[in-house]
């Protein structure tokens, strides 16, 4: 995939119509619906700022959790999640919607912003299009949360072609939502087959550092790689032994490299199907030259649960009725010695239960060893880059990425549909 892709400085947009589409998909609060985290909202700032001070006309758009646009389908599924069919009205289904509009987002940058922000009562309806045609350059407006359309999620042509239209015909289309382009929706993709696309700052950044270190990293390049599941690393771990200097496993996937290896692996999570291939990536990985570091002891709780009993064993020696919940002190040390001298270190996924105080001993220690290492450090999205915001090493990080999903995909060399459609530079 070309990472080399025109961005918002490459285009005049002054006096134009721009449709940009953000990540404004934020954590809230169940009950009163306020945003409790913000950091997405935060992160398009510069490139909203620097469209209004160019002097474009700026329709931002995102989707906001996952709302059913269809009451059958939702009312299906609500069935099979074991609700009274009965109950399962089209007051509660609008009410579902409802919980999801664009309302608090909006409120929250046009604070940040310190100006106002129009926002829509539809993504591609008689209101957008009436606000969208009076929007004047300087000016900014929010559609309303684009799943509310059905052919969003299909990349339905008719929709991006409808949010396309909203800018008219000498408009601009600016992707800026790293954490949507691994999906090929009609606003993360199929709006570029309409308008001009190039990217905003942060999906630039995304591709200068995480591309970068993919395509010409300063070596050695450390790879460390955690979280629960070895099948939801695959392609990662393929990709990374064509490139990488140093492999490193963690987290729950490493007790099933331990178990493949003959050993005990307790109540820990374990992918029995996944054995075989676990070996192979130990032999393929001698046969690279590619040094793959797997724990040789393991933090162990009587039970899933922040106050468990613990005890330290070697790896593969994990009683009965324990589970593995951390990676042991001489794993730590092994691992925090690797990152000491390497040039890149690409971290996803943590080394245990980090959200059991007990058991985020080797998460922090991997972090802190990052924060204080000479190397270029990329933390790739998802539960990894929680971990170093919750720790408190965020700011020791030279990259934090936006996107859990979209980083992993980029990461295993797949091609990502929201950066394939933009402009080449």
């Amino acid at each position: 995939m070309n990472y080399n892709k025109k961005t918002v400085k490459d285009i005049d947009v002054k006096g134009k119509k721009v449709l940009l589409r953000c990540d404004f998909n934020v954590p809230q609060d169940k009950k009163t619906g306020e945003i409790t985290d913000d950091k997405r909202i935060v992160s398009a700032l510069p490139t909203i700022r620097y469209l209004l001070d160019q002097g474009a006309a700026v329709i931002a758009c995102s989707h906001l959790g996952k709302p059913e646009p269809n009451f059958e389908k939702w009312a299906k599924k609500q069935a099979e999640k074991g609700k009274d069919p009965a109950e399962l009205t089209e007051e509660k289904w609008r009410k579902s919607l409802d919980a999801l509009r664009m309302e608090p987002v909006a409120q929250r940058l046009s604070q940040l912003l310190g100006r106002e922000v129009i926002l829509t009562a539809d993504v591609v309806g008689p209101d957008a299009q009436a606000k969208a045609a009076a929007l004047k350059p300087g000016e900014l407006m929010l559609l309303q949360n684009t799943r509310f359309e059905k052919g969003e999620t299909k990349n339905d042509p008719a929709t991006a072609k409808a949010l396309a239209d909203l800018a008219g015909n000498d408009g601009v289309y600016v992707s800026d939502a790293f954490g949507a382009v691994h999906r090929a929706h009609a606003s993360t993709a199929g709006v570029a087959a309409y308008l001009p696309a190039v990217s905003g700052f942060l999906i630039q950044k995304e591709l200068e550092v995480i591309g970068g270190a993919l395509a010409a990293p300063k070596r050695p390049l450390v790879a460390i790689l955690g979280g629960a599941k070895v099948s939801s690393k695959i392609g990662v771990i393929n990709n990374l032994l064509e490139i990488a200097d140093t492999i490193i496993i963690g987290g729950g996937m490493s007790y099933t490299f331990s178990a493949a290896q003959g050993g005990k692996v307790g109540n820990s999570l374990l992918e029995a199907d996944w054995q075989d291939y676990a070996n192979d990536m130990v032999k393929k990985a001698a046969q690279k030259g590619v040094k793959l570091l797997l724990p040789v002891d393991t933090v162990c709780g009587d039970k899933f649960d922040a106050n468990a009993q613990r005890c330290t064993v070697k790896a593969g020696e994990i009683p009965d009725g324990w589970e593995g919940m951390d990676i042991g002190p001489e794993t730590v040390k092994l691992y925090c010695d690797a990152v000491k001298d390497a040039g890149t270190v690409i971290w996803n996924g943590p080394m245990g239960v980090f959200e059991f105080p007990a058991f985020a001993v080797g998460t922090e220690a991997i972090a802190k060893a990052l924060s204080e290492t000479d190397a270029i450090t990329i933390i790739g999205g998802g539960d990894s880059a929680a971990a170093v915001q919750q720790l408190g090493y965020a700011d020791k990080m030279t990259h934090i990425s936006t996107g859990g999903g979209a980083s992993l995909e980029f990461m295993e060399g797949k091609e990502l549909p929201g950066v394939a459609c933009l402009l080449d530079a």
